[in-house]
């Protein structure tokens, strides 16, 4: 950043609050304060432009000196909705601030030389790249100083790093100013340069995420996060949070200070998306905090070509935020010293109470939605207006008596040798830097050389299960709760089949102890939805908490699995992001059923499948998804697994329904590892958690690894073969033994994608006699794993193969218990067929 002399100024000294108070009485004292600090914002000066007029609030009708001092504290270009927080210290805290004279230590030539490099990159590119989308930052370049002010008051609070997160208004202009990449790098991506890099991949340029180093007035430096998004605006906001929670679990106790997360939004998007309430709602969860957030709403008072009378229900798009007891600062994005005002008081009231603050950036938007797009169509008035309105740069040079053109000049000299570097270029710059501790890990194709030995010998597993059923003395356990707990010591020691629930107990544990840290989320996760887990045991006099997977030995990795709160894609967003800054950990989202998963399709879809192919970026998360037709409803059958196969491509993510207990604790710790780091979408059971069918032996958890295809080795004569995946495998099993018949023979296909074709050939070349091969699925046929893995077994089998399903249907199952069973033999019995 190109430096001038730094030129102090002090603010204007109006008469402060205190002085107006000496000689008027307290009660009429607190009459008019309390009608200000309550009402106040809503007579604040807060639109440049003067569309969004104050309002007339009765209270707030009164003459004399001292409500003239309140209308400068609370109705002037900065107003704050607080008094709905309930706390009078926190409310206390910020009385004392808005009363109090206004800062005068501002660097006014460094707010200039912001708003220069801020206007200035945008007219740029405008005039050099006409008709080209970047979806300009102009009438709210503000938020360049804002976010200054923020990140240098971090990091005199001990920040070291600040994960950023917000849509593509402005993120070209943030990557230059506050990521501090070279210029050059955003030149080269309007030039397009090296496209045969990202064929079939990559991402446009402004929902790219960067890192870089960012040092402020303070000279301390702060590292900077900027996260990648897609174009659905708010869903970066828990994966960026997440991010955070992670990066500050790496650092232990005092992390939350030192890692600063920060929010931009949209108005719009802020007020109209459902996944912001869901975020908000995560502030002080104690799974999800962070140690409070800074929310920015990057506010232009319109939505593409939406006013905001039909964005949002109330006067202010931030209205959703005060369903916490946070505050809500709105300033005009014109009067630059208070914006620098509101993000210190922000920055400062993040760290005394650890809790989330928001800051309304009123502002507009010079140009369309994108650069290609009339504005004067829709908001005719408004935009007549805005054609003659100054840069911010100007208004604010002219303001405060400053001259603009030396750092015009300087910055139009950075840029014009920026554009020749940038189309110089021959390869597409990354951008980033990955952290250090990503260097073990690698996506890309699949290699079998990359598979690791899961099994584990019967004297560790025993070792670990007697520290999972033990607990304290004194800890009074639940009756039901103990049997548990003393039929999982006979499953660890062999004298029990194991189910799945101390399958998983047993993988966990193993991985604990061999440094993997773990971490699970999800509806009810800590018990489980099915009674399974048990995770965390409860005392039935006190409630008091213990979680034995955290007391298997000294030195353990961390383990935490978590109840979420009822949603889906803010808490599947959140683990993604935690994933992604901790490799190393076996991080696991689980859904109460899995089709409610669809709550999160965004995050499925733009982050999870894609985020490989467009950003580049890998992730290790797994998704554990009941999924099974058992007669409970439409809703909580399927975990729509036709979905999943559809997204999958390029050996992007691993797709895998494990049949049995030893199957699922094989995969759980093939997943963590593995130095293939690529999610997991894991199809489990219900019914079949604690079945006959699909328990297994101590032995089979010392077998190698996890089988990505299971043969029959009981019907190797069979003429008939079917194939499935999931529990229609244990019931043609259970209903063929229960007819004593030899055949058909069953296969197992236990992992979906990447397709084991090596593997799949090679166990039905075992049955020499079979002339029949059937695909067999309790889905319907426009459902399931049909249409993927026809093509594929007809490569292996070619006419052969044919399929028994329920019929297409616009809904996954039947409402009626009966109905269902009806279906289920049908379908079973035309699998069987005859007698063998």
């Amino acid at each position: 950043m190109a430096r001038f002399p730094v030129r102090k100024l002090r603010l204007r000294e109006l008469p402060s609050l205190s002085t107006v108070m000496m000689n008027i009485d307290s009660e009429k004292q607190e009459r008019v304060l309390d009608a200000f600090r309550r009402w106040g914002y809503l007579q604040a000066n807060l639109d440049p432009l003067g569309h969004f007029r104050p309002i007339v609030h009765p209270e707030l009708d009164m003459p004399g000196d001292l409500a003239d001092a309140a209308r400068r504290a609370y109705s002037g270009s900065l107003g704050v909705e607080f008094m709905h927080i309930a706390d009078p210290e926190r409310r206390q805290w910020i009385q004392e601030r808005m009363e109090s004279e206004q800062p005068a230590d501002l660097d006014r030539s460094r707010i200039l030389d912001q708003l220069v490099r801020a206007d200035v990159f945008e007219q740029t590119i405008h005039s050099r790249y006409i008709g080209t989308k970047r979806y300009s930052l102009e009438g709210n370049t503000a938020l360049i100083p804002l976010l200054d002010e923020i990140l240098n008051s971090a990091s005199g609070y001990g920040a070291e790093q600040a994960v950023l997160a917000m849509s593509h208004r402005g993120r070209l202009n943030v990557i230059i100013n506050i990521v501090s990449r070279p210029a050059a790098e955003i030149f080269a991506g309007f030039e397009d340069v090296d496209p045969r890099s990202v064929l079939g991949g990559g991402d446009v340029k402004y929902h790219i995420g960067a890192t870089g180093v960012y040092t402020g007035a303070s000279g301390r430096p702060v590292r900077i996060h900027l996260v990648s998004n897609p174009s659905h605006l708010e869903a970066v906001d828990p994966v960026a949070l997440g991010r955070a929670r992670a990066k500050q679990t790496r650092l232990g106790r005092d992390g939350k200070n030192r890692v600063l997360p920060v929010l931009m939004h949209g108005d719009t998007a802020f007020a109209g998306q459902g996944i912001t309430a869901e975020t908000l709602n995560l502030a002080d969860l104690r799974g999800y905090t962070v140690g409070g957030t800074v929310h920015i709403i990057v506010n232009n008072l319109l939505g593409f070509t939406t006013n905001p009378s039909d964005a949002y229900s109330g006067r202010f798009s931030s209205d959703l935020a005060k369903r916490l007891p946070i505050p809500i600062f709105h300033v005009n994005g014109e009067d630059v010293d208070a914006v620098v005002r509101a993000g210190r008081m922000a920055l400062e009231y993040r760290y005394e109470f650890s809790s989330d603050v928001l800051v309304d950036l009123i502002g507009f938007r010079r140009h369309g939605h994108s650069e290609v797009d009339d504005p004067t169509i829709t908001q005719p008035i408004l935009y007549r207006k805005i054609k003659d309105h100054p840069m911010l740069y100007e208004i604010y040079a002219k303001n405060v008596g400053l001259d603009a053109k030396p750092h015009v000049e300087g910055f139009q000299a950075e840029l014009d040798a920026a554009e020749k570097a940038g189309k110089s270029m021959v390869k597409k710059p990354p951008m980033r830097q990955l952290p250090s501790y990503w260097a073990p890990f690698h996506g890309g194709p699949y290699n079998p050389a990359d598979e690791v030995d899961t099994g584990l010998p019967a004297q560790k597993l025993g070792e670990i299960t007697d520290s999972l059923v033990a607990y304290p003395e004194d800890f009074h356990i639940h009756p039901k709760v103990q049997k548990l707990l003393e039929q999982r010591r006979e499953m660890g020691h062999g004298r029990r089949p194991l189910d799945f629930g101390m399958a998983e107990a047993l993988a966990l544990g193993s991985l604990a102890l061999e440094g993997v840290p773990i971490r699970i989320s999800g509806q009810d996760s800590r018990r489980g939805t099915f009674n399974q887990r048990h995770s965390v045991l409860i005392d039935i006099i006190d409630e008091k908490e213990y979680v034995p997977l955290c007391h298997l030995a000294p030195g353990q990795a961390r383990v935490e699995i978590y109840n979420s709160e009822l949603s889906e894609a803010a808490v599947m967003g959140f683990e993604y992001g935690f994933a992604r800054d901790y490799p190393e950990a076996l991080v696991a989202w689980e859904a109460q059923f899995g089709d409610f998963a669809n709550g999160g399709q965004i995050i499925i879809d733009q982050f999870i499948a894609a985020g490989e192919d467009k950003w580049d970026l890998l992730t290790g998360l797994i998704l554990l998804l009941p999924h099974g037709h058992e007669g409970q409803g439409p809703e909580h059958s399927s975990a729509r697994i036709e979905r999943y196969l559809q997204l999958c491509a390029r050996d992007n993510m691993q797709v895998c329904q494990p049949s049995t207990a030893a199957q699922y604790f094989h995969l759980l710790r093939r997943q963590a590892l593995r130095k293939w780091r690529k999610p997991l979408i894991c199809f489990t059971p219900k019914s079949m958690l604690r079945h006959p069918e699909a328990v297994s032996s101590l032995p089979e958890l010392e077998r190698p690894r996890f089988q990505t295809v299971i043969p029959d080795e009981t019907a190797t004569d069979a003429k008939r073969v079917l194939l499935c995946t999931g529990k229609i495998g244990q019931e043609l099993r259970m209903e063929r033994n229960k007819h004593k018949q030899a055949g058909p023979a069953i296969v197992s296909l236990e992992q979906l994608y990447p397709f084991p074709e090596p593997q799949v050939q090679e166990v039905l070349g075992r049955y020499k006699s079979a002339t029949e091969f059937l695909w067999v699925q309790e889905e319907p046929a426009n459902m399931g794993a049909l249409s993927f893995v026809t093509p594929r077994l007809k490569r292996i089998l070619g006419s052969k193969l044919r399929s028994i399903k329920r019929a297409a249907n616009s809904t996954p199952a039947t409402g009626s218990a009966k109905a269902h069973e009806l279906e289920q033999k049908t379908l079973i019995t035309l699998a069987l067929g005859k007698a063998e």
